[in-house]
């Protein structure tokens, strides 16, 4: 009772406490124990027009089989059913935190062998199992395939997006639940990104607001909180927690790179200490020409085929630029596009730069 009594004077009071720079606590911290869980399944999708795997996909085939021998249907075991409706695919779900059974859950479906469509298909029983090897929901229903495929008679198709993977939307029921938060110990804050100032604010805040030593940081990343143990003060706590604003601990600037797709993102912090960069472009041609030699008319020779190679090599003139102290982020676009560089070339320029140190901020590379 007294702790509930710290938590309604002090919420009131930190309630007005937002100021620039702050966010919600549960934006920035994650509880431990309150986790999402990944099922996953192998089923069947019946009903398609003739667009299911093809008769050299033997697993769709002995799934077939298996799936018959349980509603009484006897065939040879020596020929497996081959039919083009039937298509076996993967089941993915997610099992949200704190799922009771009876809830419906979203599930995704994807082709496993080469059908070419699974519009029209519908999903037979299918369960749906943990890391664990138990089964947590079991998923049926009629597929949403967002991508189309058609086929001419003479060969020419056409696609349009990804026609063999869909969803069901709420397809599968819970069956089990999993307990993940503990209700009778300490509650457990992780920060999403670790920061020993952040992690005193939010110390500070719990503190002031709920009283001395409810809170503690056991280092940058991980505080322990004296939650209520009974359930219904826990939930109050908790509901209170979720109201509290916290301001986040500066993070230090980031350029992140993708180099698969040639992606450069850089934060609005960042900025270049007093440096001088030249770009240029070494471009190396390398021609091959095909030809021949004839013979003089009447001369009975023959003709000789020959071969002849060129290189050339350009590089582009490029003048030698100087950035000066704190230089912005405005600042370093417009000059790189001046520069004429690529998104690539804008990479190498960067990583040259943190190589030289003149780059305040961390480059990360995905």
């Amino acid at each position: 009772m007294r702790i509930l009594s710290l938590l309604i004077i002090g919420c009131c009071w930190f309630s007005s406490a937002a100021y620039a720079g702050s966010r919600p606590l549960l934006d920035i911290v994650d509880i431990q124990g309150v986790r999402d869980n990944q099922l996953v399944g192998y089923g069947l999708v019946v009903g398609l027009p003739g667009s299911g795997d093809k008769a050299q996909v033997k697993f769709a085939a002995q799934s077939l089989n298996n799936m018959l021998k349980q509603f009484g249907v006897q065939l040879d075991e020596s020929t497996l059913p081959k039919s083009k409706n039937v298509a076996a695919v993967a089941v993915q779900a997610t099992l949200p935190p704190m799922a009771s059974p009876g809830q419906a859950i979203d599930v995704t479906i994807m082709s496993l062998g080469d059908a070419k469509s699974l519009h029209g298909g519908s999903l037979m029983l299918t369960p749906l199992r943990g890391v664990d090897g138990k089964v947590y929901a079991l998923a049926q229903g009629n597929l949403v395939v967002g991508g189309i495929n058609a086929e001419g008679k003479n060969g020419s198709s056409v696609t349009v997006n990804v026609p063999t993977a869909g969803i069901i939307p709420g397809g599968a029921i819970i069956e089990r639940s999993v307990e993940s938060l503990e209700q009778n110990g300490d509650l457990v804050l992780n920060l999403k990104k670790p920061n020993y100032k952040t992690a005193r604010n939010v110390v500070t805040a719990i503190n002031s607001t709920f009283g001395p030593q409810v809170a503690r940081a056991e280092n940058w990343s991980k505080l322990v909180i004296s939650a209520p143990r009974d359930a219904d003060s826990r939930n109050t706590f908790m509901a209170m927690l979720q109201d509290l604003v916290v301001e986040e601990g500066a993070q230090r600037p980031r350029v992140v790179f993708n180099s698969r797709s040639g992606t450069v993102v850089i934060s609005d912090e960042v900025r270049v200490k007093r440096a001088a960069v030249s770009h240029g472009n070494l471009t190396i041609t390398i021609s091959e020409q095909e030809g021949a030699i004839q013979p003089l008319p009447f001369s009975q020779g023959r003709t000789v085929p020959t071969q002849s190679s060129g290189v050339d090599v350009s590089q582009q003139t490029a003048n030698m630029m100087v950035w000066p102290e704190g230089t912005s982020l405005d600042t370093i676009v417009q000059a790189v596009n001046s520069m004429g560089a690529t998104p690539a070339e804008l990479m190498s320029i960067l990583l040259a730069l943190d190589k030289a140190g003149a780059l305040d901020a961390d480059v990360v590379v995905i």
